[in-house]
């Protein structure tokens, strides 16, 4: 129904987003509709190896079989708790650093390199050094995944922190407000899109660091059911951890998204 405070234009226009909207959905089905089919018709008709690469049909069986055996579920959470822990703390911690490097000229100068050398260095060969301090159980997970998402989250929020606009730090401070005022008044609102920037990125890199370390180390978790697939050749558990394991990805950024909207709305875009 169109609302009698648009004008025919604004309706016209506003009609044409939702219509184009719905054709993009529309072919994105499309798209991965066709793509399973023809994953399933390579392997039927022997164009493909189905115990090498499985199948749609196949992999649905398998998660049907994992779903009576009640077990899946028990690994998708073990995964999603390692990863929204060491994602929460990764961000939190970061963010935290970042505010102390913001409000300390040389404390950042003094983090600067070891910052550049731990973004450079591959956390996943850090994994032994976590096994060995935190033990082999979830501990030494959710240290991996937070130290993979905690660098990237100082980085990032520490540059937003420092391209807050000059012009309104000075008016703030013409006006009489200290430090303290300037950044939960000024700076740190303004770097909300940063912020959320920096969580739709480490919503992945939680993942990798997740899997990763089950892949070392975990007697449960989406990480620990591709590898056992791997060892006893069982790529239809495999290509359906694969799977389980995307679509659980897809539903933490959609779940950022969703709180980024929401909070857009109750503070305004100048959030």
């Amino acid at each position: 129904m169109n609302s009698p405070s648009l004008s025919p234009g604004r309706q016209a226009y506003l009609l044409a987003v939702r219509r184009q909207k719905r054709q993009v959905r529309l072919w994105q089905a499309a798209l991965l509709a066709g793509l399973l089919a023809l994953w399933e018709l390579s392997c039927r008709v022997g164009l493909s190896d189905g115990f090498l690469i499985s199948s749609p049909s196949r992999m649905a069986a398998t998660f049907v079989s994992l779903c009576r055996g009640g077990d899946l579920w028990r690994h998708i959470g073990v995964s999603c708790g390692e990863t929204v822990i060491g994602f929460l703390s990764g961000t939190a911690l970061g963010t935290a650093v970042a505010i102390c490097m913001w409000w300390s000229g040389k404390l950042a100068r003094i983090l600067d390199p070891y910052l550049v050398v731990l973004n450079a260095l591959p956390k996943t060969a850090l994994g032994p050094i976590f096994i060995v301090w935190m033990g082999a159980g979830q501990g030494a997970i959710i240290v991996m995944t937070l130290a993979i998402s905690l660098i990237v989250t100082i980085l990032n929020m520490y540059q937003g922190f420092l391209s807050t606009d000059e012009e309104k730090i000075r008016l703030l401070r013409s006006l009489g407000a200290n430090r303290r005022q300037i950044l939960w008044l000024l700076v740190f609102p303004a770097n909300a899109p940063t912020l959320f920037s920096t969580l739709k990125v480490n919503v992945g890199l939680s993942w990798v660091g997740v899997i990763m370390g089950e892949f070392l180390v975990s007697q449960a978790g989406l990480g620990y059911l591709i590898v056992y697939g791997s060892q006893v050749f069982n790529m239809d558990l495999v290509m359906t951890s694969v799977v389980i394991l995307a679509v659980a990805a897809v539903v933490m950024y959609r779940l950022v998204l969703w709180v980024e909207k929401i909070l857009n709305r109750f503070w305004g875009k100048g959030l």
